[in-house]
């Protein structure tokens, strides 16, 4: 018996297996940012878990059983199936809590809609052929990112000296709600690396190194293994949109 069996066992924790979606080898980590949130959550959460990659080619007929008619991210938990992301998450936070498990959940609620718009620009830009439509689906992306280094300039009431009379500071927080990763982060995050990797590879477009705040966000999730062992590699990402990203005509 497997030593994360044996602790289920002696300490009470759940069984948890969630199933992502496999890379082109049918076995890495492959690009879907709603398997990712799934994994950050549970990594953050420090519950034991197993991950198994499925390769949607060649899906095993006993998954097909377990979860029929639905592709990755989907889990088991104590041997019930859920295959719904946003209440797989909710259900998270409210089955596994403190003390033993973190609350993840952002204290700000404006952490939760910070760059929600992001990627949906992101996808109108880089599915766009037409090269008439192309610079204002730029300046579209450029601006919702812009609001983005906004939100993460702006310091949250909790950084704000009530008392002191001088000019508000630019926040220096990590992350959108603070200094640790909330479900804003599990997210967004995810949804971000692919923007920055697909729009660099495909359109020639960086996020502006005037957007301190958004790269300040981005490098710090970097330095943190809970985002980049739970990333597919640059390759997966920009294999998964080669027939995706519109060459300009």
């Amino acid at each position: 018996m497997a030593w994360f069996d044996l602790a289920r066992e002696k300490y009470g924790f759940p069984h948890i297996e969630l199933f992502v979606k496999a890379g082109s080898d049918g076995e890495s980590i492959g690009n879907c940012p709603f398997c990712q949130r799934l994994f950050m959550i549970l990594w953050l959460k420090g519950v034991i878990f197993n991950v198994t990659t499925v390769d949607l080619k060649r899906k095993p007929a006993d998954l097909q059983d377990l979860a029929p008619g639905t592709n990755p991210p989907f889990m088991t938990f104590n041997g019930e199936v859920k295959t719904d992301v946003n209440k797989i998450e909710e259900f998270l936070e409210d089955k596994l809590v403190p003390p033993r498990y973190p609350k993840l959940a952002a204290k700000h609620p404006d952490s939760n809609s910070a760059g929600n718009d992001v990627f949906a620009k992101f996808s109108a830009y880089i599915k766009n052929a037409r090269k008439d439509f192309n610079e204002n689906l730029e300046k579209a992306l450029l601006k919702a990112l812009g609001r983005l280094d906004e939100y993460l300039t702006i310091p949250l009431p909790d950084e704000i000296d009530a008392d002191s009379m001088d000019e508000l500071p630019s926040s220096s927080r990590k992350y959108l709600d603070g200094d640790e990763f909330t479900l804003a982060d599990c997210n967004l995050l995810p949804k971000l690396h692919i923007i920055k990797v697909v729009a660099r590879k495909y359109r020639n477009f960086e996020i502006p190194v005037e957007m301190t705040a958004v790269w300040r966000y981005l490098n710090n999730a970097y330095s943190r293994e809970e985002f980049t062992d739970t990333c597919p590699v640059d390759r997966e990402i920009e294999g998964a949109y080669l027939d995706v990203a519109k060459r300009i005509k």
